[in-house]
């Protein structure tokens, strides 16, 4: 086994904005630094709701991932993990099911290097991660540790949480093809929790986030509720159906009045393959 000092140098250029550390900053992680804070505290001047969409999304994959858990689905593909913060995908399914196996994957330097926090299986379950990108759907269903972890002859629970706004689709239908290529790839009874922010409420507020993830060298392309729906196409949406990152089966109902739809900009929904 090579050691330490056999390890390539990987440069997560601290002095430059990154939007798994802004992501980690609005979740109130530890993972972030001051050129970070400084994006950050860019986006709260023109979207001070950020850290409240932030949370909310994040409850929504802990509901989604629940949920499906519950409804006895024990295998999880989670592509664009980011920076691990407790609880993560594999905390929450194992709680309800110890034997659940779970493969992240990310493309990003600063994830791997954080990897170690999401390989901490139950002794009955078992996690990998995978050192991929969504734009390549096809090698991550073919790597090695998903295929030793996952059977993708048996039902899987895809999650694409908070993603797919980071792939654009620069004059072609990339993001869906991408999408469909996951999805061809599951057999039936699998399943598909997606969240993607959207300008459909604040549309001022979310142009000017896209320039300043330019301005930190990160690509956005936030999508309408017709083009989030897009993304289920030819499978069942479970109920509720498409809502609102906050409004998807909240634990208290009370909980989806204290965010508004503007606050929380971001579309979320699960569909099952039939």
């Amino acid at each position: 086994m090579p050691s330490d000092r056999d390890k390539p140098v990987v440069d997560l250029q601290l002095d430059r904005a990154h939007s798994a550390r802004i992501y980690d900053y609005f979740l109130g992680g530890k993972t972030n630094f001051l050129a970070d804070r400084l994006a950050a505290g860019s986006v709260l001047g023109v979207f001070p709701a950020a850290l409240v969409a932030a949370r909310v999304n994040r409850e929504f994959m802990h509901r989604a991932t629940r949920f499906l858990a519950a409804s006895g689905m024990r295998q999880f593909l989670d592509i664009g993990t980011g920076i691990p913060t407790p609880p993560n995908l594999h905390d929450i399914a194992q709680a309800i099911a110890p034997d659940a196996r779970i493969v992240y994957t990310d493309n990003d330097p600063i994830v791997l290097a954080h990897a170690a926090a999401l390989l901490r299986s139950t002794p009955e379950g078992r996690t990998a991660y995978v050192q991929a990108d969504v734009t390549d759907p096809g090698g991550i269903c073919t790597a090695p540790q998903l295929l030793r972890t996952l059977d993708l002859t048996r039902p899987v629970a895809l999650s694409l949480n908070a993603l797919m706004h980071f792939v654009t689709d620069d004059g072609h239908d990339r993001a869906h093809t991408i999408v469909e290529t996951l999805k061809d790839a599951l057999p039936s009874g699998s399943t598909l929790a997606v969240s993607h922010a959207t300008p459909d409420f604040a549309p001022e507020a979310m142009g000017e986030i896209i320039k300043i993830y330019a301005d930190a060298g990160t690509s956005l392309q936030f999508r309408s509720r017709a083009e989030f729906a897009r993304f289920f196409d030819g499978w069942d949406l479970l109920e509720p159906g498409i809502t609102l990152s906050h409004q998807w089966r909240p634990a208290d109902p009370a909980d989806a009045t204290h965010v508004t739809d503007a606050e929380a900009a971001c579309y979320a929904a699960v569909a099952r393959k039939p």
